[in-house]
Order: C-alpha cells, then structure tokens, then sequence
C-alpha cells in the first residue's frame, strides 16, 4: 500500500475534524443571536425565551420611545460625521502611506496603527482625561474626535489594501499627460477605489455605530449614544426593549456585512 493511499483517509478525517470544529465554533458564535431575537417579537411585559406569545409591540415602544430614539439618532449622527471625518483624513493618507517612501513613514504608521494594539479601555481613559482638560468632554465634539481616531486604523488598513491593487501605470500616464498629483488622484485614483471607498466607509460607520467602551467615557447626560443607553439599561434596569434594540443592531451589522462581501466579490483582483 503507498503512503499517498495511507495519508488520504488521515487527510479527509483531519478535514472534516477541522469542519466540525468550525461548525461548533460558528454555533457558539450565533447562540446568543438565536435567543435574542426571538425574545424581540415576544411580549413587552416579560423577557423570557421562548416567548409565550409574538408580536411587534417592543419594537413600537423602542421606535415610540424618546428615551430610546435620542440615542439612537445621536449614534447616527455621531458615526456619519466621524464616517465622513475619517475618510477625508484617511484616504490622503493611505495613498501617500501606500505610494511614498519618505523619513518616518514607519513612525507615522505605526502612530497612526496604534488604536489596534492599545485596550480600548486605555485609549479611553486618555481621551477623557485630554478633552476634560480642552473642556469638551461630554458633547457630540468628543465623541466624533474619539470615534475617529478609533476606526481610522480600519479604514488605513483597507485603503491601503485597496491601492495596492491598483495599477500605478495608470497614474504615471495621467502624469505624462499633463495632470497635476491633485487632478491625478481625483480623476484616476478615486474611481478606482470607490469600492474600497464604501466598503471602509461601512466598516467605520458600522465600528463608530457600535462602540461602547470610548463612549461611555466621553459622552454626556444629553449626548449618550444607543450602545451607552443600552449598557445603562442593563445596569440599572432589566428592559424587554432591549431584545428589540440588539436585533435591530443585530440587522443593521448584517446588512453591512453582506454589502461589504458584495463589494470584495465584485471587486477586480490585482493584476
């Protein structure tokens, strides 16, 4: 008998050992989703799984609620305004990161990466003591600055990605025609990336949506977003609307996701 007929069975047992793992994975990942939105349509007198009867009543009194609608449409506004902030500084600077050799790219980078290796809880703290000092702590300024500065280590990555697709013979002809840098980059460059545009754009908005941890440090008695309402009501309260509030979460990180999985399948691979 070879060896090759030998390692086959061993291969296809290990392969579907590592299926296996990955499924349970998956179900342990997706458990906490399958009780909660159930519980969502269930009655607003009681959290219980499974529900005793179903209907739409807790998401009417979350949609009805201002207690529940003002953080909602402040975390909306909070993550489109450090959305908007975010690519406009990223973007310049994935593609000067991403084309140019220059003294200290390495420090920028690695300054400008920092947010990933940093505990969100630290960069937290140092916001809120910064912004306290500048007087700003507690209003929609803070949130956006911090929001900022905490997904634009996401949006660099992805930018970044995404020019390095793209075939740098096209600026070097526009440059041979006669473009300027500026007039390169908005004519040839950013049509290019508009995939990488939306995709990072979702991601932060998505990120900026969902944090928690630098809002509840820097947000005010009227500034507190939906994730911060939330995290209170589970502290000092035990509200069916909650169920309600996570599934719409829940929707609203889905629908990005499968935009983003669109986005990369339709995007054309280097080379």
């Amino acid at each position: 008998m070879s060896d090759r007929s030998i390692r086959d069975p061993q291969s296809r047992r290990l392969q579907a050992m590592g299926s296996l793992l990955a499924w349970a994975v998956y179900l342990f990942l997706l458990a906490p989703i399958v009780v909660v939105v159930p519980m969502a349509f269930g009655s607003p007198n009681e959290l219980s799984f499974p529900p005793s009867t179903y209907s739409l009543d807790l998401f009417r009194q979350f949609l009805s609620s201002p207690a529940w609608t003002g953080p909602l449409l402040q975390s909306a506004k909070v993550a489109s305004i450090s959305t908007v902030v975010v690519l406009l500084v990223g973007v310049p600077a994935a593609y000067g990161i991403a084309r140019f050799r220059f003294p200290g790219r390495g420090l920028i980078m690695g300054a400008m990466m920092s947010p990933l290796v940093i505990p969100s809880i630290v960069t937290a703290l140092g916001f809120y003591l910064y912004f306290s000092y500048l007087r700003i702590n507690g209003t929609t300024l803070a949130l956006v600055l911090g929001h900022v500065m905490h997904t634009l280590p996401y949006v660099l990555v992805m930018i970044v990605a995404g020019i390095q697709k793209l075939d740098r013979n096209l600026e070097f002809g526009a440059q041979l025609m006669g473009a300027g840098r500026f007039r390169m980059f908005r004519t040839v460059v950013l049509p290019q990336l508009v995939p990488s545009l939306i995709g990072a754009g979702l991601f932060a908005f998505l990120i900026s949506f969902d944090e928690v941890v630098i809002s509840w440090f820097l947000s005010g008695p009227t500034t507190a977003t939906l994730p911060v309402k939330m995290y209170s009501a589970i502290r000092w309260e035990i509200s069916p609307i909650i169920a309600a509030v996570s599934t719409l979460l829940t929707g609203i990180s889905l629908v990005v996701c499968l935009i983003m999985v669109a986005l990369k399948k339709s995007t054309p691979s280097a080379g």
